[in-house]
């Protein structure tokens, strides 16, 4: 670890040149010191090490202090901090696994403050609770870029590795991948770790944590992400669920008081947190992407004591004598008095021949940073005519050779907003396929090519893709429910007085204390903001139920959202 080069590199402190290494005023150090202690540290001393779950924060006083990506095949620097600058990302405030190691590079002094603290001191002092939390976020986003953190070994063509991809993706957790196809280096690591190709793929936490193709429940253990709280404890809310409304209802819920578990299958964030930005949400006038969105309410929520643990996957609604239980797949059951369900909706597949030969490798249900890193240079197809689809054309159109947005509407802007159809037309790289529809897909175990149908003329052109992105509509993800509420023709949960059950509550479900917000709902707007709004709502109306339930307060007549 201690190369020449670190060593020289570590006594030029890194540049602040985006906001992500402030450097703390006197009297923000003194306001933290409270919290914390002084203490002097040698050279070499660890701070902290990758891997470590809740670990402390750190401001350097005097000396100097190195970041180090520790991933194989060889510790990389990624910054270094001096007087006045503080350590730690995203991760201290989330209670997951740090990505980094930070070691002392010059002895001196640090102020060293328990993290529980540290979120105490944060709330009551805004400005510096602004300023910490923004850094964080930059750095979280850094480490993303250069693919700092634990590493992926596996090939490109293998379903595994794609799962273990796609998972570290969607939870925005930094990582690096390494390509058994394309990395001569991948097999000499792999013969040090003694590991055999057909056992990949393997995912590498620290220099002694290897884990063999592992789910993405032990994956999760392992960097800290679960935490239902265990046992059998009633909870007053259970949220299914982390999307915009799930994250809502459990930052308007915990803030009242209230004692909250949070619940998804796949990531905080939900189909939002895949967007790479979103430019028509209230109060951000230059776009904010989903991950960023989703990361500032998981942090929020937590932060007034949410529990939020992924993946849990709801596999079943259970009533238990005036509570309900809801069953995970992997056999652990949280149980609250009231339950939100805000599973939301996942994209269609599309109805092509052989989909199913390519799904593994080549089609994408989302356009994040990992898919477009796959695509680089090579020509893609788009195919769907909503915001989802708008939204990655334009994201992916900065990475991909060519981009063919395949749209079965006879105008860009028929379900598109207008911002980002005048957008699209603007890219020089970006081929609008307008009333086309995909016929079939091409290629011998990759894909090369797809079929493209014209509704108007029926011609049928061939469109070079090396990848496939499908957002063609969405199905609420209600089939875990099995029966237990009542549905629309369409599979979505009907509430208030849709169900025809008395005295149903705006949001309440055919069960009393069930309530539904947000995209898996009957009658949702399908905009980020409504089920924001359907979240914080679920809240006021689960504190109403309560009352209700407990003889404290007359039924409450809810109207309609004005």
């Amino acid at each position: 670890m201690n190369t020449p080069q670190m060593q020289t590199d570590a006594l030029v402190e890194t540049p602040d040149s985006s906001g992500a290494y402030p450097r703390l005023s006197e009297q923000q150090i003194s306001a933290i010191e409270i919290a914390g202690r002084r203490r002097a540290v040698r050279s070499g001393e660890v701070l902290v090490r990758t891997g470590d779950v809740g670990y402390d924060f750190f401001v350097v006083l005097s000396g100097k202090v190195a970041i180090l990506d520790e991933g194989p095949p060889l510790p990389e620097l990624v910054a270094v901090h001096g007087p006045r600058r503080f350590l730690g990302e995203l991760s201290l405030l989330t209670e997951q696994a740090s990505p980094f190691t930070a070691i002392v590079r010059q002895p001196g002094e640090v102020l060293q403050v328990p993290s529980e603290r540290l979120r105490d001191l944060a709330t009551q002092d805004t400005v510096l609770g602004d300023l910490i939390l923004r850094a964080f976020v930059l750095r979280r986003t850094l480490l993303l870029g250069i693919g700092a953190g634990f590493r992926i070994i596996g090939s490109r063509y293998s379903p595994d590795t794609r799962r273990l991809r796609e998972f570290a993706a969607r939870n925005r957790l930094p990582h690096g991948w390494i390509d058994l196809e394309d990395d001569t280096s991948a097999e000499l690591l792999l013969r040090r770790l003694g590991i055999a190709p057909e056992e990949t793929p393997v995912v590498i936490v620290r220099g002694d944590a290897v884990l063999r193709n592992p789910s993405a429940e032990e994956l999760a253990r392992v960097l800290g992400l679960r935490d239902t709280g265990g046992g059998e404890t009633v909870r007053d809310l259970v949220v299914v669920g982390a999307g915009p409304a799930g994250l809502a209802a459990a930052v308007y819920g915990a803030s009242e008081g209230l004692d909250i578990v949070v619940v998804d299958g796949v990531a905080t964030g939900g189909q939002a947190g895949t967007s790479s930005r979103i430019e028509n949400y209230v109060g951000f006038p230059s776009g904010v992407s989903g991950g960023e969105l989703a990361d500032r309410a998981t942090i929020q929520a937590r932060k007034f004591g949410a529990r939020i643990t992924v993946p849990a996957e709801a596999v079943a609604l259970e009533g238990r004598d005036g509570t309900y239980a809801v069953r995970l797949g992997d056999g652990e059951t949280v149980v609250g008095r009231t339950v939100v369900i805000a599973t939301g909706a996942h994209y269609r597949r599309l109805s092509v021949p052989r989909l199913e030969d390519f799904e593994p490798t080549c089609v994408y249900y989302a356009a994040t940073q990992i898919e477009a890193r796959l695509c680089l240079g090579d020509p893609v197809v788009v195919v769907g005519g909503g915001n989802s689809a708008g939204q990655a054309t334009v994201f992916l159109s900065r990475y991909a050779a060519r981009v063919a947005l395949v749209v079965r509407e006879p105008e860009l802007d028929v379900n598109m907003s207008r911002y980002l159809a005048d957008r699209i037309g603007r890219l020089e790289n970006v081929e609008v396929l307008l009333h086309h529809q995909l016929r079939e897909l091409r290629g011998d175990g990759c894909l090369d090519a797809v079929v493209a149908e014209d509704d108007l003329t029926s011609e049928r052109r061939t469109v070079p893709a090396k990848a496939l992105f499908v957002f063609i509509g969405a199905s609420p993800r209600t089939k875990w429910l099995d029966g237990q509420v009542a549905l629309d023709d369409g599979g979505y949960i009907l509430t208030g007085p849709d169900t025809g059950r008395p005295g149903a509550l705006y949001l309440e479900t055919s069960l009393p204390g069930v309530l539904a917000a947000g995209d898996v709902r009957h009658g949702s707007i399908m905009r980020i903001a409504s089920a924001v709004g359907e979240g914080a709502m679920a809240v006021k109306l689960v504190r109403a139920y309560v009352g209700r339930s407990h003889g404290e307060l007359q039924r409450v007549a809810m109207a309609a959202p004005r």
